[in-house]
């Protein structure tokens, strides 16, 4: 009797001609900043002229022969900002190459997929890092486990707004202590050999010595403690009363430390409101900035649309009833934007104009006397059959006026995120 396994090797195999891809290339913010005009700079630091008090002598005076007393002036201030150096190498073998570059061979050509993706991969590393305080920090650790399964650490990301968002499958890592003074990794940067980025949950291989609860994952190629990254959005909107912006002391000078509402709870619509006042109260109407954006998770985006339902009128006369909010919903007058990268934690109030890039190299390739791309050496010191190429820039995002903006932080995550 012919069965099936006779015939196995005359079966034509399917393939669907058509590639899914089960991950996300998101740069929604970082797009917005690309858009922006830049500034373009050298090596050295970038200035940015502020005038943090107002000077002058006001008060009252005798015009009968009375001193009218001695003057004084507003003062001024300096903000540094340098570039911050960065790359997304790609590699691949000739045989990967030419074992795809045929339609009859392959359903994409490896060469032509590598170059059309890997500009909208570098584009989510940087929306990353936009997200970070500076530090490059991508993830806060709450749980690991040891060599489990044997020669990997299982780690836990659920301590932050950001879970394992900022990271990726396939990144190298470092591992810094909680207040990022010690380098776990220093010299053996870790690769995530697993990513889960529903469960939070990553996996190293093994052998980080100290590695514990509350230390934080950091962006590969950093050393420094603390490490230095591009400037994300919460290192520009911070309320803190410590450290420094762009060279400048919080302690000493309030007038550069962000409008901060802590929510310490679920949203609620007074905190909007507050976060526009306390910028108001502190330039003034005269100088309030037009061009705001609210930025938030979308889980946020929910929470004020739950509370836009409680209040929704239904009107019979309509053939379907929606009760999701549209594209135009607003929040305090100002239009809302949505990231999944976003801190799920916070929304922040963005003012188009206020913000920026510094720039000593445009995002492009890696370029040497005319060459993109590289060929590789092999142990014998003679050519490999392996290709890389890499896409660099130099740059990093500022802010003219850390008072113009606000954020509102402390919020509850609703269920199911």
């Amino acid at each position: 009797m012919l069965t099936e396994s006779q015939v196995i090797a005359n079966e034509i195999e399917k393939v669907d001609p058509k590639l899914t891809t089960l991950f996300d290339r998101d740069a929604t913010f970082f797009s917005t900043i690309e858009k922006r005009p830049v500034e373009v700079i050298s090596n050295r630091d970038m200035r940015l002229p502020l005038e943090i008090r107002p000077g002058g002598n006001f008060g009252h005076f005798d015009p009968d022969g009375g001193d009218l007393g001695l003057g004084d002036g507003p003062t001024f201030e300096k903000a540094l900002i340098s570039a911050a150096y960065v790359r997304l190498a790609i590699q691949w073998t000739k045989k990967s190459e030419w074992v795809t570059d045929d339609s009859r061979k392959a359903v994409l050509k490896t060469f032509s997929h590598l170059m059309a993706q890997s500009m909208k991969e570098f584009r989510r590393h940087n929306d990353s890092l936009c997200m970070t305080a500076g530090d490059g920090v991508l993830g806060v650790i709450s749980a690991v486990t040891v060599n489990t399964p044997a020669g990997f650490d299982t780690i836990t990301l659920d301590t932050d707004g950001y879970g394992a968002r900022l990271l990726r499958d396939g990144l190298t890592i470092n591992v810094y202590s909680s207040a990022l003074t010690t380098n776990r990794t220093l010299g053996a940067e870790k690769k995530i050999s697993f990513y889960d980025l529903a469960s939070k949950i990553i996996r190293i291989p093994t052998g980080t010595t100290g590695i514990v609860a509350g230390d934080k994952i950091v962006v590969q190629g950093v050393s420094a403690t603390p490490p230095v990254s591009i400037l994300g959005v919460p290192y520009h909107h911070s309320g803190a009363s410590t450290g420094t912006w762009l060279g400048l002391d919080r302690a000493t000078i309030p007038s550069i430390r962000g409008n901060r509402v802590n929510a310490a709870g679920a949203l609620a619509l007074p905190f909007p409101r507050l976060a526009f006042n306390k910028i108001g109260d502190r330039l003034g109407s005269e100088n309030l900035k037009t061009g705001v954006t609210a930025w938030m998770h979308p889980c946020q985006f929910q929470a004020y649309e739950e509370l836009g339902q409680l209040v929704t009128v239904l009107n019979s006369a309509d053939k379907v009833n929606d009760l999701y909010a549209g594209d135009n919903l607003k929040l305090a007058g100002v239009p809302i934007r949505t990231s999944y990268s976003w801190d799920k934690k916070r929304i922040d109030f963005i003012v188009n104009d206020a913000w920026g890039r510094a720039e000593v190299k445009p995002v492009g390739f890696y370029e040497s006397d005319g060459k993109k791309i590289f060929e590789m050496r092999g142990q014998s010191g003679g050519v490999a059959t392996s290709s890389i190429f890499y896409i660099v820039a130099a740059w990093n995002l500022f802010m003219r006026n850390p008072v113009a903006g606000a954020f509102i932080d402390g919020l509850t995550v609703p269920s199911g995120y």
